[in-house]
């Protein structure tokens, strides 16, 4: 696995097998959905591989609310980009 996106994902989940991630990751959560963004980055904090925590301003935790789901497909493609292309 060469790069990682979760997508308000419970990455907290894996416990001690986020110290063995080592393709780069970017964790994106909802600025509405607090508790699932405080256990995302608790989980980062894990993750030694390279990391980033992508908030989405006005988002709930489904990214229901109008046009946040297409800012996430916008950060989840220049993350592949960026970590996919040579």
């Amino acid at each position: 696995m060469r790069a990682v996106v979760s997508r308000g994902g419970r990455p907290d989940l894996a416990g001690s097998a986020l110290a063995d991630v080592r393709a780069p990751t970017l964790l994106i959560v909802g600025e509405l959905d607090q508790q699932v963004l405080e256990l995302n980055q608790q989980a980062a904090q894990l993750i030694t591989a390279p990391k980033r925590i992508e908030v989405v301003a006005g988002a709930s935790h489904l990214f229901e609310e109008p046009g946040t789901l297409e800012h996430v497909a916008r950060l989840a493609t220049n993350w592949f980009h960026e970590h996919l292309t040579a």
